[in-house]
């Protein structure tokens, strides 16, 4: 007769976050004791840590912190939905989170390597990767500052974590930098304005516009109207200020931002999964 119960099971599975049968088999292991059990699930679980590296971890959450003009926003990835929608996941992305916060990094690998509670980001993770069986990793990170900043997360799917993160930095209408953010979260844009495309990806829009006009029989005379509206095109899907507003297709984000006398700064997007 097993010396557990379903409720040290299910105990045992809240704290460690590690599948059913391998609480299951640990706590068979320690006959039925709880400590034992979680320290046979973290050594096993360690020794399977450099295995898992080559898997996907294509699942996770987005979450944010602004303050004080400074947004900090970081992708926490997982392997499963299982896991990113489970309560020792979330509370690990927001200890991730909030170092960031706290250390004001810049990078992935200065947030990994910082140190919390007398152990590396990086370390804390694969603790966490050892007790839940997954593959665990931060992807990516952004950090972005402004007079103001605001933040928007998404749910693509109601029973999980958010999935999409936008920070907004701006000067004006908070009301209307919100709805920027949402915007942004929906029409994913690439760039904030068309100067940060460089130039080589905007000569090659035009070669393929010309081409794509020729191919068509086009008039001649009329390529170079054409290839411009068709370049002009690229620029209204990739760049926020160019990109018709959310709300209101019949003006720019710029239209919609120097109407409320509000000036966009810049912003970062993030979804899990993307590269």
């Amino acid at each position: 007769m097993a010396n557990y119960t379903a409720a040290d099971i299910k105990a045992l599975r809240e704290a460690t976050g590690a599948g059913m049968m391998d609480v299951k088999k640990a706590l068979e292991e320690a006959g039925g004791d709880t400590a034992k059990a979680t320290e046979i699930l973290r050594v096993k679980g360690l020794k399977g840590v450099t295995k898992r590296e080559g898997r996907s971890a294509s699942n996770g959450l987005v979450t944010a912190h602004v303050a004080d003009g400074v947004g900090t926003m970081v992708e926490v990835n997982c392997e499963t939905d299982f896991v990113a929608k489970g309560e020792k996941f979330i509370a690990l992305a927001q200890q991730v989170l909030d170092q960031a916060v706290a250390t004001g990094a810049a990078s992935v690998d200065d947030l990994l390597a910082s140190e919390l509670d007398g152990k590396s980001v990086k370390e804390m993770l694969d603790e966490a990767n050892a007790t839940i069986g997954e593959k665990i990793e931060v992807r990516h990170m952004a950090r972005i500052e402004g007079p103001k900043v605001a933040s928007y997360l998404h749910k693509t799917s109601p029973d999980l974590p958010a999935q999409i993160g936008v920070l907004f930095a701006f000067d004006g209408d908070e009301a209307v930098a919100k709805d920027v953010a949402m915007h942004i979260a929906a029409f994913s844009p690439s760039v904030f304005t068309r100067e940060e495309i460089p130039a080589e990806t905007v000569e090659n829009e035009r070669r393929i516009a010309e081409a794509t006009a020729k191919e068509e029989g086009k008039p001649e005379a009329a390529l170079p109207r054409i290839v411009e509206g068709r370049v002009n095109g690229f620029f209204a899907e990739n760049v926020l200020l160019e990109q018709k507003f959310a709300k209101d297709q019949k003006k720019t984000v710029k239209q919609v931002l120097a109407e409320a006398s509000t000036e966009g700064k810049g912003f970062a997007r993030l979804r899990v999964g993307q590269a």
